[in-house]
């Protein structure tokens, strides 16, 4: 129950908790978004990286799991130019046309647009011979200055070997081949190693992996989300180390069903939009739920952003991880509210329903004298909900709040003030 507890506990719509410390954070991408930013919320920490030092992301973490992101946020476009190797010295670019747009995928790291390619492993096939992956899929990667350069994976086998040559505009030739090895073993604390085609070198472009929670940074979108149109925005990824939860919190809570998500666009780039003015306006009832592994919740929300002629983004957070009263009623459910007392007389209810209940889950509040003044049926689906009681029309004082699961009840003393 001990984990359920701790989900639990970030699930709560608005928190008025008077013990949270908010802090607010101010960092900057630079103009024109120069940099990449990681942050990690229980250290306060911002490590920058520049955006455009690095081409091709190759993730390192295990020998049988591949993975090949390109750096989207420099204004880098992929194609998959022919799934024959033998073409490689006959790419032509005046073909780009024929080639098919690939993107890393804005959900999960370990779909980079290479990975998106024809073949099996998208851009090689397995040879069970020798267990290695070996490439057979020609890239071209089209920079935002209109250079071209082809690509080719050679080869996986806990490391990745490929081959490169760049377009010449004035001769209308592709320049020399050139080729490097990327190890998996280089930087062993991180999750990808990077490398650079243009100066043909690798880097590094990322803290370890313990080290960040999200990162600032451009990335491409599926604007209608039917894969027609990619749109260039900035915005926020996560790492694979959290998990995130979203809530619409005005002052006055709504009821949304609340769940966190591993997509690491959970954040993403809507909190903040352009006005009339050609400023940018930011969501702050858009709020965040940051959950670490080991329990502790992180509730942040934006309050500022400069857009790309600074780069400057402001926003505020708080650890809300013991924010919740919370109690077990069995060994299916969990149960909380908040907050208590009230001063607006509306209470927020959260409950997590491990599997699906025969009876209903019920909420009934009485007054001193034991009457009933309020009974409301909740949701019996198995998941966790938010939900927000009203009791404007009950008068300040001293209530007891009885929650009903199957054969369980459980009460609480709750204060309208």
């Amino acid at each position: 129950m001990t984990s359920k507890l701790q989900l639990l506990l970030a699930l709560f719509c608005v928190c008025l908790s008077t013990q949270a410390q908010e802090k607010t954070v101010n960092l900057s991408m630079g103009a024109d978004y120069a940099n990449q930013i990681f942050y990690k919320l229980n250290t306060e920490s911002a490590t920058a990286f520049a955006k455009d030092s690095w081409d091709l992301a190759f993730l390192r973490t295990s020998a049988r799991n591949m993975g090949v992101r390109v750096n989207e946020g420099r204004g880098i476009s992929v194609f998959e130019a022919s799934n024959d190797i033998n073409n490689w010295a006959s790419i032509d670019v005046s073909n780009e046309s024929n080639w098919t747009p690939l993107h890393n995928s804005e959900t999960a790291w370990t779909l980079g647009a290479i990975d998106q390619g024809s073949a099996s492993f998208g851009w090689g096939e397995y040879n069970p011979a020798n267990h290695h992956v070996t490439g057979s899929i020609i890239f071209v990667l089209k920079y935002a200055d209109g250079t071209y350069r082809k690509l080719i994976i050679e080869d996986y086998y806990g490391a990745y070997t490929i081959k490169f040559s760049t377009w010449n505009a004035g001769t209308s030739t592709w320049g020399a081949d050139q080729s490097a090895t990327i190890v998996n073993t280089n930087n062993p604390n991180n999750t990808y190693n990077y490398y650079s085609l243009e100066n043909a070198n690798e880097m590094v472009a990322e803290p370890a992996t313990a080290d960040w929670d999200f990162v600032f940074t451009k990335y491409a979108t599926d604007y209608y989300g039917d894969g027609t149109t990619y749109y260039p925005v900035t915005g926020v990824l996560q790492n694979t180390t959290v998990s995130v939860a979203k809530n619409d919190e005005p002052t006055k809570a709504s009821n949304p069903s609340l769940t966190y998500s591993d997509d690491i666009n959970t954040i993403g780039y809507d909190w903040k939009s352009l006005n009339a003015s050609y400023t940018y306006d930011t969501n702050t009832n858009q709020a965040y739920y940051v959950k670490y592994a080991n329990g502790t919740v992180y509730r942040m929300y934006f309050t500022a952003f400069g857009g790309g002629s600074t780069g400057d983004i402001q926003f505020k957070f708080e650890d809300v991880t013991s924010t919740l009263d919370i109690n077990n009623v069995s060994e299916q459910v969990a149960f909380g509210i908040y907050p208590n007392p009230s001063t607006d007389k509306l209470v927020n209810l959260v409950y997590d329903v491990n599997q699906l209940s025969s009876s209903n889950n019920t909420i009934a509040i009485f007054n001193t004298a034991g009457q009933k003044v309020l009974e409301t049926a909740l949701d019996s689906q198995a998941g966790f909900y938010n939900k927000t009681l009203d009791l404007t029309d009950l008068n300040s004082g001293i209530y007891v709040l009885q929650f009903t699961s199957g054969t369980t009840s459980l009460t609480k003393k709750l204060v309208l003030k």
